[in-house]
């Protein structure tokens, strides 16, 4: 595959896609111990056709994003945080974890070999980032596997939203994220792949995406798509979810504080279905889009409209535009979330 350069991209028109930059930051785990990590140029990751990942799904990731400063720096956001996360992910399928301290020096040093492929301040595209940890070692029975390869890849994507925030259109899905007491709270590959169905199921019904209700009762609010769900009620609280199967996401974190900080009383708590009623804005926020503003949630084919259909509620515009500013570097924000990568 040929390798991208500054000069292929338009920054004012990107999507959400792969592009093989020039570097990446890889190391192998072996002989119980991890070995010291490189800055590479392959793209490429060579296995055992009986590695663990390809047939018991050893393997978690992440997501986070760098960001261009109006000053030219680069920020990345809370990387502290996806260290612990993705530690956390390797415990519960038993693969040993990444130093965290060695992580976020080792997403600093790719971004750093990329800096010229951090698109432009007010372009608002960013430079995603993808670490991954899989089990290369070779298997044939259910066990962990004794070889694994850490690596971090980039690549340049657009703004979400093109248009600004648009509200969109959710759908109760009779189908299971993440069993209770499953692999819901870590990030890992199976929890996606299941969701893929559904998903297109939504899409095909003329949704934006699916509702997950809790695997027990199919009837508390878990996750909406590959993202976690609050609610803003008529009394200013800003409520999400509370569950052993939802992935703790970063971005609801630091919207909970920053709803705090906006005078709203937060909770993370049980959601019923049937309790839509009580908010006057809701919405799905993760690493990609940080906000997606929901319209509508259609259960049984009984349909709830929250603010509107078509324009985002001005709270959850001002939590947008609050975490984006810190996290461009425009406003400061608390302590250790707006990370700068030191550049050449």
């Amino acid at each position: 595959m040929t390798k991208a350069t500054p000069a292929d991209f338009d920054w004012s028109d990107l999507g959400f896609a792969y592009h093989d930059l020039p570097y990446r930051f890889r190391a192998v785990y072996r002989n119980g111990q991890w070995e010291p990590g490189e800055i590479t140029e392959d793209s490429q990751i060579q296995m055992s056709e009986a590695a663990a990942a390809l047939h018991y799904g050893q393997q978690v990731f992440e997501g986070m994003k760098a960001y261009r400063r109006a000053d030219g720096g680069v920020n990345i956001f809370r990387p502290d945080r996806n260290a612990a996360r993705m530690r956390q992910s390797a415990e519960r399928l038993v693969m040993p974890g990444y130093p965290e301290d060695d992580f976020v020096e080792a997403v600093k040093a790719v971004v750093k070999a990329n800096q010229d492929f951090v698109p432009p301040y007010g372009s608002g595209a960013t430079l995603y980032i993808r670490p991954f940890l899989v089990g290369t070692g070779a298997v044939v029975g259910v066990k962990p596997a004794d070889e694994y390869v850490f690596s971090i890849y980039v690549t340049p994507v657009g703004a979400y939203y093109k248009g600004g925030l648009t509200p969109t259109a959710y759908v109760t899905s009779p189908y299971d994220r993440a069993a209770h007491g499953g692999t819901g709270r870590a990030k890992v590959g199976g929890n996606y792949a299941a969701s893929m169905l559904p998903g297109q199921n939504a899409h095909a019904a003329g949704y934006s995406d699916v509702v997950y209700l809790d695997p027990r009762l199919h009837e508390n609010i878990e996750e909406l798509g590959s993202a976690n769900f609050f609610g803003i009620t008529k009394d200013n609280r800003f409520l999400t979810p509370k569950s052993p199967s939802i992935l703790p996401s970063i971005t609801k974190y630091s919207l909970l504080e920053l709803a705090e900080e906006a005078g709203m009383v937060t909770e993370e708590t049980t959601i019923s279905i049937y309790d839509l009623d009580q908010f006057e804005e809701a919405g799905a926020m993760g690493t990609a889009a940080v906000i997606s503003p929901v319209g509508s949630i259609t259960h049984n084919d009984k349909k709830h409209v929250f603010y509107s259909e078509t324009e985002v509620g001005p709270k959850t515009q001002a939590l947008y535009d609050r975490l984006m500013a810190i996290q461009f570097g425009d406003q400061p924000g608390p302590a250790g979330w707006a990370v700068d990568v030191p550049l050449d």
